[in-house]
């Protein structure tokens, strides 16, 4: 069994002078963070209190929070000007930060169509590289097509199985739907047969 180690006022003061709270000078003492805790109790400071309350930081003051960056938005400029920088962004939030800096404007380069789902409010939309090449973000290669344009000039944006899926003669539960719509866009429903 290892020898237990005696930590001096003086070690825990020089730890405390250096970091920011009792884990952080447990790991600078290279000790527990239990070890530590039991040693600071039982010095005082020239207020009486115990170092253990003395450099106690629970909210976490002054200490950075290492927390992966999961909104780390592309440099869009660069990457549209450059081609360069998008390998670490789905196709899916390059295209959206396009539109949402104007680079790109949210309609069918072919046929302008504009028109929004009214469940989400989503123009059906498909990047589509002009010279084939889904690396090159460079402007001028890019342009968004309607579902119905990207299947006429550049191909079938579903594969067998999706088309042979949709057109399956099976019976698909209607689920009640969960949006609020204006009297116009229910009317515009009703007319269609989408709602009873």
């Amino acid at each position: 069994m290892p020898k237990a180690i005696h930590l001096s006022k003086e070690q825990i003061q020089a730890a405390m002078n250096k970091t920011k709270s009792v884990r952080a000078a447990a790991r600078y003492l290279n000790v527990s963070y239990q070890h530590l805790k039991k040693w600071m109790k039982l010095y005082k400071d020239e207020n009486g209190n115990t170092l253990f309350e003395a450099h106690k930081n629970q909210s976490g003051k002054g200490i950075p929070k290492f927390l992966p960056n999961r909104r780390k938005e592309p440099n869009v400029k660069n990457i549209v000007e450059t081609g360069m920088g998008w390998e670490s962004f789905t196709p899916d939030k390059i295209k959206t930060r396009i539109i949402t800096e104007g680079y790109l404007v949210e309609e069918c380069h072919m046929c302008g169509m504009t028109e929004r789902r009214i469940t989400d409010y989503k123009i059906p939309l498909l990047m589509n590289f002009k010279d084939g090449n889904k690396y090159n973000y460079l402007l001028s290669n890019l342009e968004l097509l309607c579902y119905n344009c990207y299947f006429l000039y550049v191909a079938d944006p579903l594969t067998p199985d999706q088309v042979r899926h949709i057109e399956d003669n099976t019976t698909v539960k209607s689920l009640p739907h969960t949006f609020d719509l204006d009297e116009a866009a229910l009317e515009n429903m009703k007319a269609l047969g989408l709602l009873d």
